[in-house]
């Protein structure tokens, strides 16, 4: 009797249209890398830093990342591509299947530090928002090994078997453990974790980031355990288990020396981008910024109006108390020059009078005179 499985994919690669070929290997790639920069961006935005940041830093770091990737990949499987009888050119066969997660965290890295410096932008912050969307795309990634029938472990006739049809570079067709599968489903765990650790102990200075490594590496190490592909091995465990636990301690001992020198996270993620509010939890949240704008823009044209109403009030009152200024000044004019004409007229009136009186006196003098004169003859 035939047991439940997984069925695998009859063939990796579709033509779109009958011409463009879709492969589902690459198509899994792309799509982990978009759910990356889209959980990244938003939790960037959150931490206080400008939208489109985390992309621009990715345009950098992923090309970085699918070559390191490669090279660690044909460098730890060399004689499948430069052994007798294989075919060297097929290592630049990328869609082919066969990326090393430590050549593409390594390498891209470097394609990330390139691209923060290039933003003024701290790399340690940047890797935390990132971190949790990184184990997403792995995830999604992992998908690509099922439609290549590709990373799968020991015979097994559980329930939720693989079965792997393709007889490609030595396989055989049977039912074995879905190690695809386990490490996807273990990078989702691994994605909730960071985010929920992020959220309660408020992880900064590269944390996240590290958590992500320590707990990827733990699934890691079991996962590889259950592989039966042909790999290098060293005192009885496979070259990824010695990487995974070389890098776990790596990953451990970050997070316990960074708590220590630069504990609580960074203030500032991207000088000059505006600073988001907070949760109760204490997580960033994104403001409104169409609101905001709008409640800005409405208090301006209020306190426009308001600003001219009182201009035109102030305007309005100087008019008046010059107008009044104004008539005072008429009015004191007009009575200075009734004041100086009255002056006027008195002092001719006074300089009348005295002619007159003068006159007068002067008649009598000689009215007098000819008196004397008279009475003189007489005697």
């Amino acid at each position: 009797m035939e047991i439940a499985y997984i069925p695998s994919p009859s063939r990796g690669v579709y033509e779109l249209f009958g011409v463009i070929p879709l492969r589902g290997y690459a198509f899994c790639i792309i799509i982990g890398v978009f759910v990356a920069v889209w959980l990244g961006n938003k939790r960037w935005i959150a931490r206080g830093g400008r939208p489109g940041t985390v992309a621009d830093v990715a345009v950098w770091a992923v090309p970085f990342g699918l070559v390191g990737g490669r090279l660690y990949h044909v460098i730890t499987d060399y004689q499948l591509y430069f052994s007798e009888g294989q075919d060297w050119v097929d290592a630049f066969k990328i869609w082919e299947g066969g990326l090393g997660i430590w050549g593409a965290i390594a390498f891209g890295a470097v394609g990330a530090w390139i691209g923060c410096r290039s933003r003024g932008v701290p790399l340690p912050a940047w890797a935390d928002a990132l971190a949790p969307g990184i184990a997403l795309a792995q995830a999604i990634g992992r998908w690509g090994n099922w439609f290549n029938q590709e990373l799968y472990g020991r015979e097994t006739d559980l329930p939720w078997a693989l079965h792997i049809t393709s007889t490609t570079d030595g396989r055989v067709p049977g039912y074995y453990h879905p190690t695809f599968l386990y490490e996807s489903l273990w990078c989702i765990g691994v994605a909730v974790l960071v985010i929920w650790a992020d959220r309660r102990f408020k992880l900064g200075h590269g944390r996240a980031f590290a958590l992500y490594v320590a707990a990827y590496c733990a699934g890691r190490f079991w996962i590889e355990a259950m592989r039966v592909d042909e790999a290098h091995h060293f005192l009885g465990m496979r070259l990824n288990e010695w990487t995974s636990i070389v890098v776990f301690l790596l990953a451990v001992l970050y997070i316990v020396l960074s708590a220590r020198r630069r504990p609580g996270r960074e203030e500032v993620v991207e000088p000059g981008a505006s600073d988001g509010d907070t949760d109760d939890d204490g997580a960033a949240v994104k403001l409104d910024k169409k609101s905001e704008d709008e409640d800005s823009e409405t208090k301006d044209s209020e306190a426009k109006d308001l600003e001219d109403k009182k201009s035109d009030a102030e305007t309005s009152e100087a008019k008046t108390s010059g107008a009044k200024t104004s008539k005072a000044k008429t009015s004191e004019a007009v009575k200075s020059e009734d004041e100086k004409e009255t002056a006027e007229a008195d002092s001719e009136s006074g300089s009348g009078s005295a002619e007159s009186e003068t006159a007068d006196s002067s008649s009598s003098v000689e009215a007098k005179d000819e008196e004397a004169e008279s009475a003189a003859k007489k005697a």
